[in-house]
C-alpha cells in the first residue's frame, strides 16, 4: 500500500479533470464604448461565441446602443480546456452583410473550478490592432461536467492506492471519457440537425400602419416595416407620403420552438441619399397566440405615437426533416402512398396550404475546387426553396464528399426553384463559395439520380465540381395552377442591389431587343400596306376583309389560344431564349464588371472625429448614395420592362409547359363564355365583384392576376440560369431510373 499526500491528489485531480469535460457557465452582462458602425453614430451591437470555430451562442441584437446591457446567461460544452471561446461582436444590419465590431479570446485553462471570475474583454481587430473598439464584461464559471465513471469514484473515495491500479483507474477513466465525448458530439450533431427543423410556420398579413408620426419636412413619412424573428428578416414595401400607409404583404416566417418566440417591429422613414429615420418598434410575444386561428392585431409602436395592424395565423408544420438515405420518407411505400393521398385530386380544395412536397437526396460531389492552403476543402451542402432553408454536415479535408442526407421541403409553389449551395467552412471567417445549381421544381425528373455540374454565383459559368442529386415531387396540380395567379413568395434575405455598367448595359440591350421585335412586327404589317409585295398584300387585305366582316369578341381570346397550339408544334423555346441572350451576353464587353458596392462609411464614423472633413465627407458620401440609388432604379426599371416582354413569349413559345397549358386552359374557358354569355353579363359580375370586394374582406391583399401569372414565367436571363450546363466526357453522371412503389 502506498499512501498518497494531499498534493499530489489535489494533482491527480487536475489531472484526471484535464481528460474530461467541463461545463463553461458564461454571462454577458454589458458592454463599453463600442465601435461606431452606422451613419447615425451608433451601432445595432449582438454578441457571437464560437468554439473550434463553430457559433455555439449569439446574443439578441441591442438597437442603437454604444453600452449595451444584455444580461443574458449560457451554458457551453468543452472538452479541452487549452482551446479558448472566441467572442466576437457585431453590428446588425437589415439585409446587408453585419459589420465586424471586434473579438477577443476567451482563456479556459486559466480558470479555477467552481468559481465565478469576473472578466473584462477588450475587443480588438485584427486589420486594425490600434484602434479602441471597446470592452466587454463577463463572467465565467468552470465546471465539471458530471459522468456515471465520476460518480463511481468519489463513492468509491479510497484514501489509498497501489501504483498500477491506480494507472489502470486513470487509463479506464481517459477512455470512458472518450466514449463519452463521441457521444456527446452524436448527440450535438442531431440537436444541430434538430435546429434546422420547424415545428410550425407564422402567417403574417401587414396590413396598414395608422396614425404614424411625420419624419420629412412636409409634415409626412415614406414608411417600411422591418420584422424579425430569430435569424429571420423581412421588409416591407415602402410606401410614399402618407402616415397611414397601407401595406397589404403576406409572408411567412419558421416557428422552431413550440412556443412561437418574439417578434421584432420596427418602423422606418425612407430617405434618398441618407440614413433612414426611425419612427418606432413594437414586440409580439408569438406563444401567447391561439394556434390554427387568424388574430386580428393593432399594436400600438413604443415610446411614441402611432400602431400597426397585422393578422397573425399560427399553423403546424408537416414533410420538412432530415434523414439519412436508409430512412428517406418517399422511399417507404406506406408513407409515400400517404403523401400522394394528401395531394391527390379529390384534396384539391382541402384546407392544406401547401400543394406538395419535394424529397432531395444528397449523395456526393466529385471534383471540388480546394479552397484551404493545404489543397482541401471542408465543404458543406446549402439547400434553398424560396425561405426554406437546410444544410448538411461538414465532411472535412475532402474534395470528393459524400454526405448521403435526404431533406424533405413543403411545396408552397411548384414553380419554385431548389437552389443547391455548397460552401467550405471556415473557421474564423464567412463560408468561401465553391459552387451553386438551380433547379426548377417543374423540370424534374422523379427518381432519377443526376450529376450537375457546379456555377458561379452569378449562374453564367461553370466553377469546379459537380454535386450528385436524387429529387422526387409530388404535389397537387389543379391547387398548383390556382396558386400561379396569386403573388408569388418573395424572398426574405436577397442580396443588396449593386450598380453595374456590364448589367446596365446588359438590361439596356434586352429592353432594346423587346422593342426592335415589335419594330419588326411593325415594319412587317406596314409593308403589307405598301404593296412591296404583290402576293402578301392580296392575302393580308383578303385575311383582313374577313376577319373584320365575320369579327366576334372571342375570337381574341381564339386567336391567342391558336397561336399557342402552333408554337406547340413549331417552336423550341429553350433554344430561341438561349441564342436571343447569348447575343446580348456577346455584345455586352467582356471585361471584368467594374461592381460599385454601397461605399463603407462605417470606418468614416469609427473615427470619432467631428471634425469639417468628415461632415464634408459624409456629404458626399450622402450624394453618391443619392447617384447610386437613381442608378439602381433605372437598372431594375430596365430589367422590369425586358422581363415582362420577354415572359410573354416565353409564354407562347411554351418554356414552362405547365403555365402554357394553364394559358391554354384560361383562353379556352374565355373563349366559351364571350360565346355563349352576352358581353354585358360579364362586364356586370367584374363590375359587382369589383365593388364588393372591399366590402366582403376588408383586408384583402389586393393581386393582378395576371402580373401573377407572369412572375411565374422566367426571363430569358433566367432561362439561361436554369439551364444544366454539360458534363465533360470522363465526368458523365451515373443516371438510372428507380421505380417507385404505388
Amino acid at each position: 500500500m502506498r499512501e498518497s499526500s494531499p498534493g499530489s491528489s489535489v494533482a491527480a485531480d487536475r489531472a484526471l479533470s484535464s481528460s474530461g469535460m467541463f461545463k463553461v457557465e458564461v454571462e454577458l452582462k454589458r458592454g463599453h464604448n463600442l465601435a461606431i458602425r452606422d451613419r447615425g453614430g451608433s451601432s445595432d451591437p449582438y454578441v457571437k461565441i464560437k468554439l473550434g470555430g463553430k457559433e455555439v451562442y449569439r446574443s439578441r441584437t441591442i438597437h442603437r446602443n454604444l453600452n449595451p446591457v444584455w444580461d443574458e446567461k449560457t451554458t457551453i460544452l468543452v472538452e479541452c480546456l487549452s482551446e479558448p471561446l472566441l467572442v466576437k461582436v457585431f453590428d446588425y444590419d437589415f439585409a446587408l452583410h453585419d459589420d465586424f465590431m471586434g473579438a477577443a479570446p476567451l482563456q479556459l485553462d486559466s480558470l479555477e473550478l467552481h468559481r465565478m471570475v469576473p472578466v473584462t474583454l477588450l475587443l480588438k481587430d485584427p486589420q486594425c490592432p490600434d484602434e479602441d473598439l471597446g470592452t466587454l464584461e463577463l463572467s465565467v464559471t468552470l465546471r465539471p461536467k458530471d459522468s456515471p465513471v465520476e460518480e463511481r469514484r468519489d463513492a468509491a473515495a479510497p484514501t489509498t492506492y497501489r501504483l498500477k491500479p491506480y494507472v489502470n483507474k486513470t487509463m479506464l477513466l481517459r477512455r470512458s471519457w472518450r466514449r463519452t465525448s463521441k457521444q456527446q458530439a452524436q448527440r450535438l450533431a442531431e440537436l444541430h440537425r434538430k435546429s434546422q427543423l420547424w415545428r410550425g410556420i407564422a402567417n403574417i398579413a401587414l396590413i396598414e400602419g395608422r396614425n404614424l408620426i411625420p419624419m420629412d419636412s412636409n409634415g409626412l413619412s415614406d414608411p417600411y416595416v422591418k420584422f424579425r424573428l430569430g435569424h429571420q428578416k423581412y421588409r416591407s414595401k415602402t410606401v410614399s407620403k402618407t402616415l397611414c400607409p397601407q401595406w397589404r404583404e403576406q409572408f411567412d416566417l419558421h416557428l422552431y420552438e413550440e412556443t412561437g418566440g418574439v417578434l421584432e417591429i420596427t418602423v422606418w422613414d425612407r430617405d434618398t441619399g441618407r440614413r433612414d429615420d426611425f419612427i418606432g418598434r413594437c414586440q409580439l410575444d408569438l406563444s401567447s397566440l391561439a394556434k390554427e386561428h387568424t388574430h386580428h392585431l393593432e399594436l400600438p409602436l413604443q415610446e411614441c405615437q402611432g400602431s400597426v395592424v397585422l393578422l397573425v395565423t399560427l399553423t403546424a408544420s408537416a414533410h420538412v426533416s432530415i434523414a439519412d438515405l436508409s430512412v428517406t420518407p418517399l422511399d417507404d411505400p406506406q408513407e409515400r402512398r400517404d403523401i400522394q393521398k394528401r395531394y391527390s385530386l379529390t384534396k384539391s380544395f382541402s384546407n392544406v396550404k401547401d400543394v406538395g412536397v419535394v424529397q432531395v437526396k444528397v449523395t456526393r460531389a466529385e471534383g471540388l475546387m480546394a479552397a484551404d492552403v493545404t489543397g482541401k476543402s471542408d465543404p458543406f451542402c446549402v439547400l434553398e426553396l424560396n425561405n426554406d432553408r437546410l444544410q448538411t454536415h461538414t465532411v472535412y479535408k475532402n474534395l470528393n464528399p459524400e454526405w448521403n442526407k435526404a431533406f424533405t421541403f413543403n411545396v408552397k409553389d411548384v414553380h419554385s426553384v431548389l437552389e443547391v449551395s455548397v460552401f467550405d467552412e471556415d473557421r474564423d471567417r464567412s463560408a468561401d463559395f465553391l459552387g451553386r445549381v438551380v433547379i426548377p421544381l417543374l423540370s424534374v425528373r422523379n427518381g432519377e439520380i443526376k450529376g450537375y455540374v457546379l456555377k458561379n454565383k452569378e449562374l453564367t459559368g461553370p466553377t469546379k465540381g459537380t454535386i450528385y442529386l436524387e429529387i422526387d415531387v409530388i404535389y397537387n396540380t389543379v391547387k398548383a395552377a390556382l396558386r400561379s395567379l396569386v403573388p408569388a413568395e418573395k424572398k426574405y434575405i436577397e442580396e443588396e442591389p449593386k450598380v453595374s455598367k456590364n448589367l446596365l448595359q446588359q438590361n439596356f440591350l434586352r429592353v432594346k431587343r423587346c422593342i426592335m421585335v415589335l419594330f419588326s412586327y411593325g415594319s412587317y404589317i406596314n409593308s403589307c400596306f405598301e404593296w412591296e409585295s404583290v402576293q402578301r398584300s392580296l392575302l393580308s387585305f383578303m385575311v383582313f376583309v374577313l376577319v373584320v366582316w365575320n369579327f366576334q369578341l372571342f375570337m381574341l381570346p381564339l386567336s391567342l389560344l391558336l397561336l399557342l397550339v402552333w408554337n406547340y408544334f413549331f417552336s423550341s423555346s429553350w433554344d430561341a431564349a438561349d441564342a436571343s441572350m447569348d447575343a446580348v451576353f456577346q455584345s455586352v464587353d467582356e471585361e471584368e464588371d467594374k461592381e460599385v458596392r454601397r461605399p463603407p462609411v462605417a470606418a468614416a464614423a469609427s473615427d470619432g472625429c467631428a471634425s469639417a472633413q468628415d461632415s464634408e465627407h459624409r456629404s458626399f458620401m450622402d450624394k453618391l448614395h443619392a447617384i447610386q440609388d437613381v442608378f439602381i432604379s433605372v437598372q431594375s426599371a430596365l430589367d422590369q420592362v425586358a422581363s415582362h416582354g420577354e415572359r410573354i413569349k416565353n409564354t407562347f413559345n411554351w418554356t414552362v409547359p405547365f403555365l402554357s397549358l394553364l394559358a391554354i386552359a384560361t383562353f379556352s374557358v374565355a373563349t366559351l363564355l364571350l360565346y355563349f354569355v352576352p358581353l354585358r353579363y360579364l362586364v356586370l359580375a367584374w363590375g359587382v365583384n369589383k365593388f364588393t370586394k372591399k366590402l366582403r374582406n376588408p383586408y384583402r391583399i389586393d393581386n393582378n392576376e395576371l402580373l401573377d401569372f407572369l412572375s411565374r414565367v422566367p426571363s430569358d436571363v433566367q432561362v439561361m440560369q436554369y439551364r444544366p450546363l454539360k458534363m465533360d466526357p470522363g465526368q458523365s453522371p451515373c443516371k438510372r431510373r428507380r421505380p417507385h412503389p404505388s
